[in-house]
């Protein structure tokens, strides 16, 4: 059978371990067709980011418009986009009527810290919202998006009902950076609010998480799941993989997760 086809628009990871590199193996693991739209070429390893080039946004606009014009594509996904003027070029393609739907992981701090945005952003991002299915902020993220603290479950909740009321279709607010045995996330679809939660795994590899994570939604709505089914097989994949590269010992910093980890993608 003809597999469906999504497309992630973010940027190159030269460790393997994140971006475009991750999304395609998730896309993949999923029996989903990748594409992808280039924003940005980084030269990072597991230790962190050394050096980051911008794509300018018209060679990105093309990319997205190439694969588009002749694939049926029917998730996309937005990962690292850089500056304001991405942002805004992703806002005005949605607006379009491009995008069959929209799943947006506002990256903007690598785990170990190096700034993937301009500061800029922000307002680009809200204007993004009410042109998106779901966005998947972790808390660093919505902090910056919302300008405010977010530090439990009740602010979590809070937060992602605040993104709907800006215009999001659904939240998913990422809890894995909380203290805790459990990895709890917080969605809220402008109706109810649902808690998603699976034990922590022990480990320092764990390097492309929010990406796959956000990449394995999009795939499973690619597959016509609803979004609620979409991320929890996103979160077990995530699991899956997580656990699947516990004794891994690649590079010295925080190592990447097994994509190809066995996980039997079925809906409990």
């Amino acid at each position: 059978m003809t597999p469906p086809v999504a497309l992630t628009i973010a940027g190159s990871d030269s460790g393997g371990g994140a971006g475009i590199q991750a999304d395609l193996r998730t896309f993949g693991a999923f029996g989903v067709f990748g594409t992808s739209a280039i924003t940005a070429v980084t030269a990072q390893n597991t230790v962190g980011v050394q050096q980051v080039a911008l794509l300018d946004p018209e060679i990105i606009r093309s990319q997205i418009i190439s694969v588009t014009s002749d694939f049926d594509v029917r998730c996309i996904k937005t990962g690292m986009l850089g500056t304001a003027a991405v942002v805004d070029l992703i806002q005005n393609l949605a607006e379009s009527h491009l995008f069959a739907k929209l799943v947006v992981d506002p990256v903007m701090v690598a785990t170990t810290g190096a700034r993937l945005i301009s500061e800029d952003a922000r307002d680009s991002y809200l204007r993004l919202l009410p042109f998106t299915d779901l966005i998947t902020p972790n808390l660093y993220e919505t902090e910056y998006l919302l300008q405010t603290k977010v530090t439990n479950i009740h602010d979590m909740q809070e937060a992602a009902r605040r993104l709907c009321d800006l215009g999001a279709r659904s939240a998913l607010v990422k809890g894995g950076h909380r203290e805790g045995a459990y990895a709890i996330d917080v969605f809220y679809d402008g109706t109810s609010v649902k808690l998603f939660q699976l034990p922590k795994i022990e480990t320092c590899n764990v390097h492309g998480t929010g990406c796959t994570l956000s990449a394995a939604i999009a795939a499973a709505l690619a597959l016509g799941e609803s979004t609620v089914i979409a991320i929890d097989l996103a979160k077990r994949y995530v699991s899956s993989c997580i656990a699947g590269a516990v004794d891994w010992k690649l590079g010295s910093g925080s190592g990447p997760v097994n994509h190809l980890a066995h996980f039997d993608i079925k809906k409990d």
